[in-house]
């Protein structure tokens, strides 16, 4: 079995709880008795709340991005979105998460500009993605796009964060599903 370092559980833990609750709905006390130490060893690995959720979305957009990358591009472009609605849906984990940069996009008002910004590239990279994605269902025949194929794969990625939403609020992920099927070519 791997042994987490100190430092690791804390960015595990600090990602499940802005899933869960939010930039404003922990604090280091939370992480101190999650992980079993001290508020002052968490200072030492982070210095301020920013710093540890700063380092929890570049983490969380690493591991994330890469897994949408991975997506094998030699499938058509209705089985790469289908990989894309499974993959969002891990996020859900036991059904009362939602995707980490969507809940601190919920709490815009009250971000640090840099922890914005870092949600807007997370944001902007699965757009952008997307577009491409619809773009080329578009041109194999599979998929549905109407209007240019970047404003498209925006409102697909809105589509998706708000999926999340109602799947956590009504517990189910056969949501997402939906969102899919309805970029489809019958």
């Amino acid at each position: 079995m791997e042994t987490r370092t100190v430092r690791e559980q804390l960015l595990d833990y600090a990602q499940n709880l802005i899933m869960l609750r939010g930039y404003n709905g922990f604090s280091y006390r939370d992480l101190a008795e999650l992980v079993g130490v001290k508020t002052s060893s968490i200072h030492y690995y982070f210095p301020s709340k920013e710093d540890l959720v700063l380092e929890a979305i570049n983490v969380y957009s690493s591991e994330s991005l890469a897994e949408m990358y991975a997506i094998d591009s030699s499938q058509s472009a209705d089985l790469r979105l289908d990989r894309y609605a499974r993959m969002f849906g891990k996020v859900l984990g036991d059904g009362d998460q939602i995707c980490l940069c969507g809940m601190l996009a919920a709490d815009i008002a009250s971000l640090p500009e840099h922890i914005k910004q870092a949600v807007q590239s997370f944001f902007r990279s699965n757009e952008t993605w997307l577009g491409k994605l619809l773009a080329e269902g578009k041109k194999q025949g599979t998929l549905v796009v109407n209007g240019e194929p970047e404003a498209a794969g925006r409102v697909l990625y809105a589509a998706y964060q708000g999926t999340v939403l109602s799947s956590r609020l009504f517990g189910t992920k056969g949501r997402l599903e939906e969102v899919a099927r309805a970029y489809k070519v019958r």
